[in-house]
C-alpha cells in the first residue's frame, strides 16, 4: 500500500483500471491545481500461475504477469504526460480476483489527510467502476469526509448524441444505454456540474498523446467502441459533478 506523501495531494482521482482516469479526465486533470494523484484501484499483480484473462489475451499478451507489467509502465507514462502522480493499489483486476473485497481502497482512503479532494467514476456500463464509486462513497461517509466528486467515465458516457453539450446530464438521466449508473446516483443524490470541458485542438493533442500511452488496449477497445479515438469521438469532452444528498422523502429527478 503506498504511503500518503509528505506534501498532501490536493486531489485524488480513483481510476478503477489502468486508463480510466486518463481516458475520462486528461484535459481537466492537466489543468487542476496540484499535486494530483491518479490511483488505480485494480492495479495489483495477478496471483502466481494465474492464466491469462480473455481481455489480456485479446490485447496480445501471453501471460497475466506480462500484461500487468506492461500496464503499469503504460500508466506511468500517461500520468507523466499530464503531470499527475501515479499510485497503484494492490487489488488485482477483476478476472484475476473475482468477488474480492476492496479493503485496500478502504485503507488508502482512511489514510488521506482531511481536506483531500476525492474523485470517483460514475460507473456507466462497467460493474468494477460502479463498485469503486459505491465503496469509496461509503468509506468517506463513515469517515465524515465530504462527498466525492463524480466523473463521467469514458468512452461509455461519450456515446450519447448530446455528449459535449449542456444537455449531457439530462440525456444521461433518460438514456437506457449510457445512463443507468447516473440514474441510480440520482435516486440518492442531486448532482451539479462542477467541471465541464470540450477540448480545443491543443488540449485534444495533449490528451491523445496520453491516451496513446495505453497502446496495449486500444485495438480491443476500438472493437467495442468503434472509432473512439476520432477527434469528434467520445473522448473529446469531459464532465464532473458534485453531489448533494437527497432527503428521505425527496423524489428523484
Amino acid at each position: 500500500m503506498p504511503a500518503v506523501p509528505r506534501v498532501p495531494w490536493h486531489t485524488v482521482v480513483l481510476s478503477p483500471h489502468f486508463d480510466d482516469a486518463v481516458f475520462s479526465l486528461a484535459g481537466i486533470l492537466a489543468a487542476l491545481p496540484g499535486p494530483t494523484a491518479v490511483v488505480t484501484v485494480h492495479g495489483g499483480a495477478p496471483a502466481a500461475g494465474a492464466p491469462v484473462s480473455w481481455w489480456d489475451d485479446s490485447c496480445g499478451f501471453s501471460s497475466a504477469h506480462e500484461a500487468h507489467r506492461a500496464r503499469v509502465a503504460e500508466d506511468a507514462a500517461a500520468c507523466a504526460r499530464i503531470g499527475v502522480e501515479q499510485v497503484v493499489l494492490d487489488h488485482p483486476d477483476g478476472p484475476y480476483a473475482q468477488g474480492a473485497e476492496l479493503t485496500g481502497l478502504d485503507t488508502f482512503l482512511q489514510g488521506l489527510p482531511p481536506g483531500t479532494g476525492v474523485w470517483v467514476p460514475l460507473g456507466s456500463n462497467q460493474p468494477d467502476h460502479e463498485a469503486v464509486r459505491r465503496r469509496a462513497t461509503q468509506v468517506l461517509d463513515r469517515l465524515g469526509a465530504p462527498l466525492p466528486l463524480v466523473y463521467a467515465d469514458l468512452p461509455y458516457t461519450g456515446h450519447l448524441p448530446e455528449w459535449g453539450t449542456d444537455a449531457a446530464s439530462k440525456a444521461l438521466a433518460r438514456s437506457p444505454m449510457c445512463g443507468l449508473a447516473y440514474q441510480d446516483l440520482l435516486r440518492t443524490h442531486r448532482t451539479a456540474v462542477r467541471h465541464q470541458l470540450v477540448l480545443d485542438d491543443d488540449r485534444w493533442a495533449a490528451k491523445r498523446a496520453a491516451v496513446q500511452c495505453y497502446g496495449s488496449q486500444l485495438a480491443p477497445l476500438a472493437a467495442d467502441h468503434g472509432n473512439f479515438l476520432a477527434r469528434g469521438g467520445p473522448l473529446r469532452a469531459e464532465l464532473v459533478w458534485s453531489l448533494e444528498p437527497r432527503t428521505p422523502l425527496e423524489p428523484a429527478c
